[in-house]
């Protein structure tokens, strides 16, 4: 193997490596709901109960998708982004798991 391509191969499983690890320690959706860190909302969108970094960020990336899904939902039907998100949150609040955290009307965390 040449220098130049061996260089190339050894970043590449070191690339490899480095994606594995952040995989293997990145926080699950399922796994911040039951240790109290994100809970959902009436809005229909996940909010973070603990302002940690991770916790934020994971509550970002799911809003991000769930709005996309919104969006393609209330383009297909004919209704608003907005309704979607508002019947999506009503049913993802009702179907929490014991010990999750949802926020009810009025603002205020809850655990079911």
């Amino acid at each position: 193997m040449s220098g130049v391509l061996f260089k190339r191969f050894s970043l590449m499983i070191l690339a490899s490596g480095l994606l594995f690890c952040s995989q293997a320690f990145a926080l699950t959706l399922n796994e911040a709901k039951q240790q109290g860190r994100v809970g959902e909302t009436l809005s229909g969108y996940l909010a973070p109960v603990k302002q940690d970094a991770e916790s934020v960020a994971l509550a970002a990336k799911i809003n991000d998708a769930r709005k996309q899904q919104y969006q393609q939902v209330a383009q297909d039907n004919n209704v608003s982004t907005d309704d979607v998100a508002r019947l999506a949150g009503q049913k993802l609040v009702a179907r929490a798991a014991s010990g999750e955290y949802v926020r009810g009307i009025n603002g205020k965390w809850l655990q079911k």
